[in-house]
């Protein structure tokens, strides 16, 4: 008898074990990808969507690119440096990426400077660094600091010598949603093709 409860102790370790293991294993496959970006799933404090009209003046949202990674970029078409480094980095990213995969990526440019930014002189910079690049105009003050404000963007002229020659400090960062079109990564602007391959690839996959 004492055999038996032996017998029947042991069957229930490893019965135990086994089970332990599968819910470790289980537990592995949720946890969340490694992305190189900062991971802001889940985090309330910024906006899950946008409504901006394009340089056609068709007004755009987050439905309109469903089944796309999106990456919300906020810039200026007269900035010196980070703005134009970051979008060639974006298209280099899109070209090591694939055409195919390529192809579920769309790139949105949300200009600050909607006062010299015209539709017509956003539309030939933005496609210029890729011919999928979509810029997206602010219509009015109104619905700047709404975007802005529902991002956390920050930004603010800086005058220059002239009334015309200002520049615009703003926020050195976009941010990335998945296919489903919920907000997933903070991602810091001038950081290199390589990141932006690493974590587009993430949220395709």
């Amino acid at each position: 008898m004492f055999k038996n409860r032996f017998a029947r102790s042991a069957r229930a370790a490893v019965m135990a074990c086994a089970l332990g293991a599968a819910l470790i294993a289980a537990g592995c496959g949720k946890q969340p990808p490694a992305f190189t970006n900062l991971d802001i799933t889940g985090n309330t404090q910024f906006g899950s969507n946008f409504s901006l009209p394009d340089t056609s003046g068709q007004v755009r949202t987050m439905a309109d690119y469903k089944g796309k990674v999106v990456v919300l970029f906020f810039g200026y078409t007269h900035c010196p440096d980070v703005c134009p480094t970051t979008m060639a980095e974006l298209s280099q990213a899109l070209q090591q990426l694939g055409p195919d995969a390529a192809k579920r990526v769309q790139v949105l440019f949300v200009t600050v400077d909607p006062e010299r930014d015209t539709p017509a002189l956003l539309a030939q910079y933005v496609p210029a660094f890729n011919p999928t690049f979509v810029g997206l105009r602010p219509a009015d003050q109104a619905q700047l600091t709404k975007v802005t404000k529902d991002f956390r963007v920050y930004y603010a002229k800086v005058p220059g010598k002239t009334p015309d020659s200002y520049t615009m400090d703003h926020t050195a960062a976009s941010y990335v949603f998945d296919t489903d079109g919920k907000l997933r990564l903070f991602a810091r602007d001038g950081q290199g093709a390589t990141p932006w391959v690493h974590d587009i690839k993430l949220l395709l996959d």
